[in-house]
């Protein structure tokens, strides 16, 4: 069934043209998202050791490990010099179409996707929006401009962003795979992917599913409408205006990189006419859709590292204001399983002189903990820099990672409780998104790999 731009376009999204390198070594050219091991510059030496010589994804991003050296200048400007050479130098081919992916986890997971060209005018991060894509945690403005720079006049894009869908019945990714793969579709990639990455297939869409993946998208609009009153969500209608407003998309991994591209594409658009931002690719944004029922996507919590503050005021601030029983754990073991199997407690780990110490807050706040907690945390920063002392934050993926870094000098790991992904779309949906980096979507090396390219100039 032929389906018009139109159609798509009623749900924010349209058909993509997919650049794959030509002959893909999926092993050496795909690479982790750049917000990854932001503090393990072993990990990125060793990707750049094995992209080395070769055609990689690694040469198109900036791994924020590396953000603050003092070269960022030069490495945004040999990006955009790679990338041109890569178009100039034919090393592409074009594919039209969605593209399903399953992506086997070294975990043992199996996660679908569907990669499709998002329209930015779609989507807003703002706090309280109504729009069809809406981000899921509070988007750091600061955050922007160093991504900004990178993807402002750059010809090509490839992305780590994914769209979680809240899809019960499993009609938009899932039956398109069943679909796409019983129909003999091309696989235009498949291959294991690099540091412990698994695996990656991904099979082009025939144009005889878009009428099917159009029925879905209906259906799922029409399951996520609300009726909701505007002056209540901040919103500058007068009192008491109801308005049905969908929220199909929420942001689940890349929401500082998808506010960036539109950032860059809201400036672009001033200088274009009306029909040159109709047609404009700046205007999108590749994106993997995943739906958030998915057995292979598990939602993990971001924790903390707080460097330069002090462990034991720290939890006695954050007892004081939250309440609950400060216990103290006998391994890092007990103290993970403590916090993992909790909704409301978070974990403590940092080093004394006698070895390691491992403290449990177990509090019964019954909100989301993380919404609870952030702002306590932020607040025993704010007063300590103004105190004239170096208290900083940066947030891990992975307990094993947050505990190690925790047993360093002046350093306190923090172990942040699980959150129900069951009540994630209806929360989004009603107060807006939570604290940033309240969550993740599976562990440190279950992140989205760069694979797919497509271009912007």
């Amino acid at each position: 069934m032929q389906i018009s731009m139109k159609a798509f376009s009623d749900f924010g999204i349209t058909v993509p043209d997919i650049l794959l390198p030509k002959q893909v070594d999926v092993s050496s050219w795909s690479c982790i998202a750049c917000d990854q091991y932001t503090q393990d510059r072993a990990y990125w030496q060793n990707v750049e050791k094995i992209a080395a010589g070769k055609s990689s994804a690694y040469n198109l991003i900036l791994p924020e490990a590396y953000l603050d050296d003092g070269d960022k200048a030069a490495r945004i400007a040999a990006i955009k010099s790679t990338m041109k050479s890569y178009i100039d130098n034919s090393l592409f081919e074009e594919k039209h179409g969605f593209v399903y992916v399953e992506r086997k986890t070294a975990y043992g997971r199996l996660r679908r996707g569907l990669v499709v060209a998002l329209d930015l005018d779609s989507y807003e991060w703002q706090p309280f929006a109504t729009s069809l894509v809406r981000a899921t945690e509070a988007t750091i403005p600061s955050r922007i401009p160093p991504r900004k720079e990178i993807r402002s006049g750059a010809p090509l894009e490839t992305p780590h962003i994914m769209l979680l869908v809240n899809d019960a019945s499993r009609t938009l990714v899932e039956e398109t795979g069943i679909a796409v793969k019983a129909s003999g579709a091309q696989r235009i990639y498949s291959g294991n992917l690099m540091m412990n990455g698994g695996s990656i297939s991904g099979w082009l869409v025939p144009e005889s599913q878009h009428g099917a993946l159009l029925h879905a998208l209906e259906k799922i609009a029409a399951a996520n409408t609300a009726h909701d009153t505007n002056a209540m969500r901040g919103a500058t209608a007068p009192a008491g205006t109801q308005t049905d407003n969908v929220c199909l998309f929420a942001v689940g991994d890349g929401n500082h990189s998808l506010a960036t591209a539109k950032a860059v594409w809201d400036e672009y658009k001033a200088t274009l006419s009306e029909d040159e931002r109709a047609t404009s690719r700046v205007r999108y944004a590749l994106v993997e859709i995943v739906n958030i029922y998915d057995e292979g996507l598990t939602f993990e919590p971001i924790h903390r590292i707080i460097f330069g503050g002090d462990t034991a005021e720290l939890v006695l601030r954050v007892s004081a204001t939250l309440g609950g029983d400060i216990v103290q754990c006998g391994s890092q073991r007990e103290l993970e399983d403590a916090v993992k199997n909790s909704t409301a407690s978070f974990g403590f780990v940092s080093k004394n002189s006698s070895g390691a110490s491992y403290t449990l807050l177990k509090t019964t706040i019954s909100t989301l903990a993380v919404s609870l907690f952030q702002p306590v945390v932020d607040e025993y920063i704010d007063e300590a820099v103004r105190a004239g002392k170096s208290v900083s934050i940066d947030y891990i993926h992975g307990s094993n990672e947050v505990c190690k870094l925790g047993m360093q000098e002046n350093a306190t790991g923090i172990l942040l409780p699980p959150i129900a992904k069951e009540r994630f779309f209806a929360t989004i949906s009603a107060h807006g998104p939570l604290p940033r980096k309240s969550f993740s979507m599976g562990e440190a090396d279950e992140k989205r790999f760069y694979l797919e390219c497509r271009k912007l100039f």
